[in-house]
């Protein structure tokens, strides 16, 4: 059962009510949104003078307790007013829709957001993957929402600013003209880490930041485990760029699972470690094997822009001359190979190779490094 919208003019008063429970000890945060869906608002709640429930009229007796959290609640509201940060209490009716559905066991009490828009957007996409992203996995994170955004204009990309795949799934948004949204382990006082301050600064302009934790909460370990269920919650569905067989992308496609939302991974050869985690997502039927934008917006029957659709789309595994070919074999026998190393083992002249490393690189196949070396990047 979900609460009545609460009326605009009294949301400060109900964002401190609802921050009040959260902050109130021996009141769980599961036990907290009973009490919400009970009462139909966190003021309601507070202002029972005859509570029925035991565990809340003995909390309520105990004064000192109750003070503190309401005070450290108000601190907060001033905080966010001061800092022109969104407090969405879960009874809001500004509080993300997908995040209220049945399957969403555990949603936060409060969220706190600095940004633009409404955070229930029809083209949301969760994208997660390893944080030691390869020159594969950035070029898929550049392609497809560059793509999809063509495809489905008001495209809303959710990660969490971390490094790898987060952080150039954010940046690909951003260089694409989509919104994209940072989902935070930490207050909304701090950035982390403080390399990624410039394009979170950036999506607080095209998107935002958003958290559940008030300010002066670090980014303890245990708090990235659970932001993850907000990131998985918060979409329709998540794609996991690239993966090792363990990591926090595949718990994130884990819980997107059980909230009923649709999985998709990007493929990567077998002897890629971080492709593994994607291979076995797809091996074991948890997650949908994906190689092009069109396949997400098929996916997820997203109505496609007609004119970008009718556009032919670039495959992210496009056909190769024999000649090509022989070329990103040899490059695949190790990390880096140099000029005249690539030529010796492909029997290939030297200016014929540059020719064709030149074509290569535009189809982001291969990348050229300091030293006339190459390396793989398909």
């Amino acid at each position: 059962m979900t609460p009545d919208p609460i009326p605009v003019s009294d949301l400060r008063a109900e964002a401190e009510a609802v921050l009040t429970l959260a902050l109130l000890p021996g009141l769980k945060l599961a036990q907290a949104r009973s009490l919400l869906q009970y009462y139909g608002s966190g003021v309601a709640a507070l202002a029972d003078p005859h509570p029925p429930i035991p565990l809340w009229k003995e909390l309520l007796a105990q004064q000192n307790k109750l003070r503190e959290a309401r005070d450290r609640a108000r601190r907060e509201c001033d905080f966010c007013e001061e800092h022109q940060i969104r407090m969405i209490p879960f009874t809001s009716p500004d509080y993300p829709r997908l995040l209220k559905e049945d399957e969403v066991n555990d949603p936060p009490l409060q969220l706190f957001y600095c940004g633009t828009g409404s955070l229930d957007r029809p083209h949301a996409l969760s994208v997660v993957g390893t944080r030691r992203i390869t020159e594969y996995g950035k070029g898929l994170c550049e392609r497809l929402i560059a793509d999809l955004s063509a495809l489905v204009p008001d495209l809303f990309v959710v990660s969490g600013l971390a490094y790898g795949v987060d952080i150039h799934a954010h940046r690909a948004a951003l260089a694409a003209g989509v919104d994209t949204v940072a989902v935070l382990a930490h207050g909304l006082d701090r950035i982390y880490p403080s390399l990624h301050r410039r394009t979170a600064l950036e999506m607080v302009r095209h998107g935002g930041l958003l958290t559940e934790y008030i300010s002066g909460t670090v980014p303890d370990k245990g708090n990235f485990v659970r932001r993850n269920r907000i990131v998985a919650g918060i979409a329709p569905a998540t794609l996991v760029v690239e993966s090792a067989e363990k990591g926090g992308a595949l718990i994130t496609a884990g819980i997107a699972s059980s909230y009923g939302r649709e999985v998709m991974a990007v493929p990567g050869r077998t002897t890629d470690v971080y492709s593994a985690g994607c291979n076995r997502l797809i091996l074991e039927n948890k997650a949908s094997l994906v190689t092009s934008a069109e396949d997400i917006a098929n996916l997820l029957n997203w109505k496609t822009d007609k004119k970008a659709a009718a556009a032919p789309q670039p495959s992210l595994f496009p056909s190769y001359t024999p000649v090509q070919e022989r070329i990103l074999d040899a490059l695949s026998q190790s990390d880096e190979c140099s000029l005249d190393r690539l030529a010796l083992l492909t029997q290939i002249p030297l200016a014929e190779l540059t020719d064709h490393l030149f074509d290569l690189e535009d189809l982001r196949a291969v990348k050229q490094l300091p030293g006339n070396r190459y390396r793989l990047v398909r």
